[in-house]
């Protein structure tokens, strides 16, 4: 497995890490009997970074974590993420809370459920609009110093916001929606300031919220509970549109040998040595679909033919419903 280096502070994850929040929420039905299998998989062929937050579950993803954790804490780079406010039960409030008192009961509540007493790489998931990121970061930062946390990061912020955090403590890592998908962070800012300031760009949902496997072709293909059926770009029109321009991406790949996730993964790891993708995934086969993404080499042609057929601004409808839009920092 290839390394590669996120920010300036020394942190290294592999290449490709593993998002977990599938695992535990949002899509549809899982069994941590298979969660497990996988997490291991992960870790035997070399990933090291697994991506968590409070809020996924709630707190039971950070649970399902530490089982790992328990035997294998060596061969992981935890990363942990707060800020989508939760109450003493464990329940979403629908608010953002970056209180430097939220931040502590926070990373102390995430060390309890994880087994451990570090986090590697610990991000504010949102933006706080009320609390001055100085604070935020300030109250990070000192538990940086108090050796609780290794590394910071931030998810979804605008480039004033990723500034002002890391002008307060260096950040290692920022995270945001990023594929061929969603494109959003080549045109608003946010991967220049990364760039600029040196920070490491972590994508999540690489493979647009499975959409770029080719496996779902209809809303009938997502479990009853599963939040895709209210994201505006698997709806009526939009989805349509956007499946047109898939069957484009799934030509592409047939073309050149590989399947449609091997490509869109492949895209996502060739933008760049600071950008390390964390693809989510419930079943070993997938995982292992998406690690042998790391031997696919695209040339200049393939590159130049993915971005006429998935050009910035060509996918339809917004990434969320409104109430999830709204916490989105641009």
């Amino acid at each position: 497995m290839r390394t590669r280096a996120l920010g300036a502070q020394g942190l290294t994850v592999s290449a490709e890490g593993l998002g977990c929040m599938g695992m535990s929420s949002y899509y549809g039905a899982f069994d941590d009997t298979e969660n497990l299998q996988t997490l291991h998989r992960a870790l035997d062929l070399g990933v090291t970074l697994l991506d968590t937050a409070d809020v996924y579950g709630p707190w039971t993803n950070e649970r399902l974590l530490g089982q790992v954790l328990a035997t294998r804490r060596d061969e992981v780079v935890l990363a942990t993420k707060f800020g989508n406010e939760l109450d003493a039960e464990g329940r979403r409030t629908g608010a953002v809370n970056g209180t430097p008192e939220y931040v502590r009961a926070s990373v102390d509540g995430s060390l309890q459920r994880l087994g451990t007493d570090v986090i590697d790489l610990y991000y504010q998931h949102r933006v706080d609009p009320a609390v001055p990121l100085e604070e935020t970061f300030g109250a990070l930062g000192e538990l940086v110093a108090e050796g609780k946390l290794r590394f910071l990061g931030i998810s979804e912020a605008s480039p004033a916001s990723i500034r002002r955090a890391h002008a307060t403590h260096p950040l290692s890592a920022v995270q945001t929606e990023w594929s061929l998908f969603t494109r959003d962070v080549e045109d608003n800012g946010v991967l220049a300031t990364v760039r600029e300031l040196g920070i490491g760009f972590v994508p999540y949902s690489p493979l647009g919220r499975g959409f770029l496997s080719g496996k779902i072709r209809s809303v009938d293909d997502f479990a009853e509970d599963d939040f895709r059926r209210s994201s505006p770009r698997f709806q009526g029109e939009n989805f349509a549109k956007n499946l047109e321009v898939l069957d484009r991406v799934v030509a592409l790949a047939e073309a050149k040998g590989v399947t449609p996730t091997q490509l869109a993964l492949a895209w996502v790891l060739a933008q760049g040595e600071d950008v390390v993708p964390i693809p989510g995934t419930r079943r070993v086969a997938n995982l292992e679909e998406n690690v042998s993404a790391l031997d696919v080499e695209l040339t200049p042609a393939d590159l130049a033919a993915i971005e006429e057929v998935g050009p910035v601004g060509i996918t339809a409808g917004e990434r969320y419903s409104p109430s999830g839009m709204r916490w989105l920092e641009t």
